[in-house]
């Protein structure tokens, strides 16, 4: 796919996740789980790779912030599950890998990048007990959306193609 593509794509999942993240999310106690962000993670993982997927991540989280409804802590953590998905997927081509890189990289590495942040600002029992697994749900639920919606699509063009070649024959 040319870079002209790429970046509109990526445009679009920035806008995607920025309009999204006022309407989509998930209350928990005290905080709000943007399960869109971790969805549009794998996907820009997966489809453009892992230059568009960090670039992505990092416009999300910066316009979130800009409006009010993103979070310090989505910066480190979603940059590297969008990182990680990415690599994960390119060195395996499996869409579980990318599920699994997004899980790790946000859910966890993510989590301990943002933790210093997080007791600073919540306390270090609210972050331990609160924002850490927070932070882990809020990654599985949208990595796993993404997993689904990706093995959907990528099912029914192989189906698109087969039938396709098969009136070629």
């Amino acid at each position: 796919m040319e870079k002209t593509r790429k970046l509109t794509l990526t445009a679009m999942m920035v806008a995607i996740g920025t309009m999204t993240s006022n309407f989509f999310f998930i209350p928990i106690g005290f905080t709000k789980v943007f399960p869109v962000q971790h969805f549009l993670n794998v996907l820009s993982a997966v489809l453009l790779g892992p230059y568009y997927a960090v670039l992505q991540a990092f416009s999300v989280s910066l316009l979130r912030n800009l409006m009010g409804t993103g979070s310090l802590f989505a910066f480190p953590g979603s940059m590297v599950g969008a990182l990680l998905a990415s690599l994960l997927f390119l060195k395996t081509r499996k869409l579980y890998m990318a599920f699994a890189g997004e899980v790790f990289g946000t859910g966890i590495l993510g989590a301990i990048l943002a933790y210093p942040i997080a007791a600073v600002l919540l306390g270090q029992k609210a972050s331990l007990f609160g924002f850490i697994p927070l932070f882990i749900f809020s990654s599985i639920a949208g990595a796993l959306i993404g997993a689904i919606v990706l093995s959907i699509f990528v099912k029914k063009q192989s189906a698109v193609l087969t039938n396709t070649s098969l009136l070629k024959k």
